[in-house]
């Protein structure tokens, strides 16, 4: 798994990436409210705003960590957003995106580096 600065995880699943967002930032945006997804099959570009969650406390952007393709999304944290507070790392994951270059990932934090991040 890795971490973005923006307190996303990547998790390498077979030739897809699942983005989600950390327990950290599931935390500091408390009780989550909305989630706004992608569509699927839509391409995308590192840094552009792809989802759109809404907690009591504020909105946030969720960027696409990578260049690639959004190939599938979860609706079940569309139907019930306090998913992403019960199980961050887990079941409420956002997207699977197909990226060209797996190398890419690299550039992130792993777990430890990240632990250091938010310290």
């Amino acid at each position: 798994m890795k971490f973005t600065e923006e307190h996303e995880w990547l998790r390498p699943e077979g030739d897809l990436i699942v983005v989600g967002i950390t327990e950290h930032a599931s935390e500091q945006l408390g009780d989550v409210v909305f989630v706004e997804l992608p569509e699927a099959d839509t391409t995308v570009s590192k840094d552009d705003e792809v989802a759109v969650i809404e907690s009591v406390k504020a909105a946030s952007d969720i960027l696409a960590p990578l260049d690639g393709e959004i190939v599938e999304v979860n609706e079940a944290i569309v139907a019930n957003p306090g998913l992403v507070n019960e199980d961050p790392m887990g079941d409420a994951w956002f997207f699977k995106m197909k990226i060209e270059d797996a190398s890419a990932l690299d550039d992130f934090m792993d777990e430890a580096e990240y632990k250091d991040f938010v310290g």
